[in-house]
C-alpha cells in the first residue's frame, strides 16, 4: 500500500511502509522522495547529525533541536486514496551523505485504529461488533 507524506499539501515522498509492529502502532519502509523533499531534508540531517551510524556519541542539542524542528513541520501521512492517516511522528531516516548506498527509509507511529483494522483486512462493520 503507497503512503504519502506531505508537508502543507506539497508531496515529500513516498513509501509502502513494508514493516509493521501493530502493537506499538509503528510502521517503516523504504523511503522515495518527492520533489518537496528538499524543503524538510534538512531538518532530518539534523538527526543524522545528531545520532551517528557509526557509534560516535550523540549530540543531545542538536537532537533536542531536531525534535523541535520536525514537530513543527506538522507532516502529514496519506493512505492511497487521499486520507489523511493520524501519526504521533513521522521520521525520515537519511544518511545518504554519510553513506551514498544507504536508503531514506521513513518511519511512522500510527495512532489511528482505522488504518490497523484496514491493514489487517477488517472492515468497520466488524470492528464495531461485539467480541464474544
Amino acid at each position: 500500500m503507497r503512503h504519502t507524506v506531505r508537508l502543507h499539501g506539497v508531496i515529500v515522498g513516498h513509501s509502502e511502509l513494508e514493516n509493521v509492529e501493530p502493537e506499538v502502532g509503528r510502521a517503516w519502509g523504504a523511503f522515495r522522495p518527492g520533489l518537496g523533499y528538499e524543503l524538510v531534508q534538512p531538518v532530518f540531517r539534523l538527526f543524522s547529525q545528531a545520532v551517528p551510524r557509526d557509534g560516535e556519541q550523540r549530540d543531545s542539542d542538536l537532537l533536542e533541536r531536531y525534535y523541535k524542528a520536525r514537530d513543527a513541520l506538522r507532516l502529514e501521512l496519506q493512505d492511497e486514496q487521499g486520507r489523511t492517516i493520524q501519526a504521533t511522528a513521522i521520521h525520515i531516516a537519511d544518511y545518504s551523505e554519510e553513506d551514498g548506498d544507504s536508503p531514506i527509509c521513513l518511519d511512522v507511529l500510527i495512532n489511528d485504529r482505522h488504518y490497523w483494522d484496514a491493514r489487517h483486512g477488517i472492515t468497520d462493520s466488524e470492528a464495531s461488533e461485539p467480541k464474544p
